[in-house]
């Protein structure tokens, strides 16, 4: 039997979904929230972990092979790891991975790695102490250094370190981290920064991924990598010896023609895509006892359909329309 595949108007499958646990987070990042926070929702607001499990289900079955477990931190809520393990016993899920702050990674990468998670990707603009308190408002560089080595002792392969290049920040640390590819022997990513709080934003600050290349480039051989199904939009290549280095460019060179996922917030609203804020409501039919799985189907077929075929970020920003996004709540 044929898996049933998810089309959009645009005649792209559909089969990678990330799920947002919570909004609540240990950092305080600059470009995702300001000084005192953001409100937070509600506990009842968010989606318990079998009503998250139960769309899980039904959109596997649709078709989805591929879960990112996001949040927010996604580890600082109570019980991940026994939900990732009934998440990881659903057949048909072929990649289960997690992207986290790595503050927390040093006590629980082997319990993540027995409960079935396939990845690990971690979120680090610096290597400097300053600079790292200074964009998270935590003195916690060291916690997420010791992360990385504790991912590397349970076996998580690959390991990728996700990188915001800003200028003026840390785009003079670029080479820095091309290094710490090749000592760790793990993926480096370098993302272009984007308005992901919208106040903060400045489009000064952004690095295209064409210069961080070159700069790269001028201190190491690159080789472009075999393309690996979980590469995504990622351009990868392998340096000399050992670890590799990406690049994301969602800004300079658009790959929303390639756009592969759907999106489920912390309190349950689909998106099709990460900055358009058309979303539908599958808390409502999850707690409607009326209403069942054929509905929860309907509910993400439609919101495929309804992706648009990019996000025209650079022109909405122009025009300084706002893109009703909150990078914490909306699980990036």
């Amino acid at each position: 039997m044929t898996t049933p595949r998810l089309i959009d108007a645009f005649s792209r499958k559909i089969n990678y979904m990330r799920i947002s646990v919570t909004d609540r987070c240990n950092l305080r990042c600059v470009y995702c929230m300001p000084p005192e926070g953001l409100k937070l929702m509600d506990h009842r607001e968010v989606l318990s972990y079998e009503e998250l499990l139960r769309v899980a289900r039904v959109a596997v079955a649709l078709g989805i092979q591929k879960i990112r477990i996001t949040g927010g931190e996604p580890l600082v809520r109570r019980g991940i790891t026994e939900f990732i393990a009934k998440l990881s016993a659903i057949e048909g899920i072929q990649d289960l991975s997690l992207t986290t702050n790595g503050t927390l990674l040093s006590k629980m990468a082997g319990e993540l790695k027995s409960a079935g998670l396939n990845r690990i990707n971690i979120s680090l603009d610096t290597l400097r102490r300053d600079v790292f308190e200074k964009i998270t408002r935590v003195d916690a560089l060291q916690s997420v250094l010791d992360g990385i080595a504790a991912a590397k002792a349970a076996g998580f392969d690959p390991i990728k370190v996700n990188v915001v290049a800003m200028r003026g920040v840390n785009d003079g640390e670029i080479l820095d981290f091309v290094k710490l590819a090749a000592d760790l022997d793990i993926e480096v990513r370098f993302i272009e920064y984007m308005p992901s709080r919208e106040e903060f934003w400045e489009k000064n600050a952004l690095v295209p991924a064409e210069e961080i290349l070159k700069v790269i480039g001028s201190a190491f051989a690159l080789t472009p990598a075999r393309r690996e199904a979980t590469s995504g939009p990622c351009r990868v290549f392998s340096l000399p010896q050992r670890g590799r280095v990406g690049v994301i460019s969602p800004l300079s060179e658009h790959f929303c023609g390639d756009c592969n996922r759907v999106r489920l917030t912390a309190d349950g609203k689909l998106r099709g895509c990460l900055f358009v804020s058309r979303e539908r409501d599958l808390k409502e039919i999850l707690r409607n006892p009326a209403l069942g799985e054929r509905e929860i189907e309907e509910a993400l077929k439609a919101t495929i359909m309804e992706k648009p075929e990019g996000h025209k970020l650079s022109e909405r920003q122009d025009s300084g329309e706002k893109c009703g996004l909150a990078m914490s709540r909306v699980g990036g």
